[in-house]
């Protein structure tokens, strides 16, 4: 219990696929900028990281090494194609917003980079673990960076039809922050802070 807790930490904190591993950021930046669509692709992420890194570990005995690479593209695409018909069949206001982004999880470095680095070389229930805390840490940061994106590129926070956040009346949201530009400024602002994070907690058990 001790090994699935400590990997699945190590994924939200000081493994975090976006701010310490920095893989998976061009869907990252494109996405961000409202938090419904980030909560969902979030959430499919983590169905299918979670999903295709149990099923490799699973078989990864059978999988013989030099074919790898295109058996995990294979389970991997498997998954995101039921997210994808699934999102587009119960969510079309959803699947509309995030368009290519869905179908594009196939060739996210962050599914395949913990399909080869860790599924296929560790049991089914730490790699349910690696995708869990992989998945959760990708998510925060995602629908963080979203929400001061969304607030204060926009004025207000939608959430499922309702505005759940507005800005003063008077505020007038400088529109860099919808666009690429300010993605990078912000992100590189939540970099900064989650490092600092890690090293204020890596110092307090070094004490």
């Amino acid at each position: 219990m001790k090994a699935w807790l400590k990997v699945f930490k190590d994924g939200l904190s000081i493994e975090n696929p976006l701010t310490v591993l920095m893989i998976g950021l061009c869907a990252t930046l494109a996405v961000s900028t409202q938090v419904q669509g980030s909560v969902f692709m979030g959430i499919a992420v983590i169905f299918v990281l979670v999903m295709s890194n149990a099923l490799i570990a699973m078989f990864r005995k059978l999988i013989p090494n030099e074919v790898r690479i295109p058996i995990f593209i294979v389970i991997i695409a498997s998954f995101v194609t039921v997210v994808d018909l699934f999102m587009k069949a119960f969510f079309p206001p959803i699947y509309a917003v995030l368009g290519i982004w869905i179908p594009l999880i196939v060739v996210n470095c962050i599914i395949l980079g913990r399909a080869e680095g860790f599924a296929y070389h560790n049991t089914v229930w730490l790699s349910v673990a690696d995708g869990l805390g992989m998945g959760l840490g990708y998510t925060t940061v995602l629908v963080g960076l979203a929400f001061i994106r969304e607030l204060f590129g926009s004025g207000k926070v939608d959430l499922f039809g309702a505005t759940i956040l507005r800005m003063p009346g008077a505020y007038e949201p400088p529109t860099i922050l919808m666009l690429f530009p300010g993605a990078f400024i912000i992100f590189g602002f939540i970099i900064a802070f989650t490092r600092w994070l890690n090293q204020r907690s890596a110092t307090r058990k070094g004490a």
